[in-house]
């Protein structure tokens, strides 16, 4: 299990484009990304094979083009229940707060895309500990978190 792909945006709604590295702050997110923030949807992760997947139906998409932040290898995401704990690297700790999301209306990604995925399989977390991640750096599912609370 291992991050394939970091990205970030300026503005919410539009792809995101990849880094090679990122540092995520405690309760914030992925600096410099406009989803970063006090609430519960501080990082988002998407499985390299959900994405390799609709390449097969034959969408024209790589990392970054669903908004999400970190892309991984050998996580199917949506099977992890919420309050799940998750080590990124040597030093981040996040806990998954929500699976999907609910779109209110088709933005960028939809059209260029032809389809989101996201809402179905993009799982959402907020950030206990900080530090940076790299490209190709392990992850670790931890277990459970003994309180769980998104709105802290």
């Amino acid at each position: 299990m291992k991050i394939v792909s970091i990205s970030i945006s300026k503005k919410k709604g539009t792809r995101k484009t990849p880094v090679d590295e990122a540092f995520i702050s405690k309760d914030h997110g992925l600096e410099g990304d406009a989803h970063a923030g006090k609430w519960h949807r501080q990082v988002s992760f998407l499985s390299s094979e959900s994405i390799d997947s609709v390449k097969e139906q034959g969408l024209d998409v790589t990392f970054g083009d669903f908004a999400e932040n970190i892309a991984t290898e050998g996580i199917d995401w949506k099977t992890l229940p919420v309050g799940t704990l998750v080590r990124l690297g040597e030093a981040v700790l996040v806990e998954i707060t929500q699976i999907g999301k609910e779109c209110h209306n088709k933005c960028a990604i939809y059209y260029k895309a032809g389809d989101c995925i996201m809402p179905r399989e993009g799982v959402f977390a907020r950030v206990l500990e900080e530090g940076k991640i790299r490209r190709g750096d392990k992850i670790k599912i931890l277990g459970q978190a003994e309180l769980s609370n998104p709105d802290q």
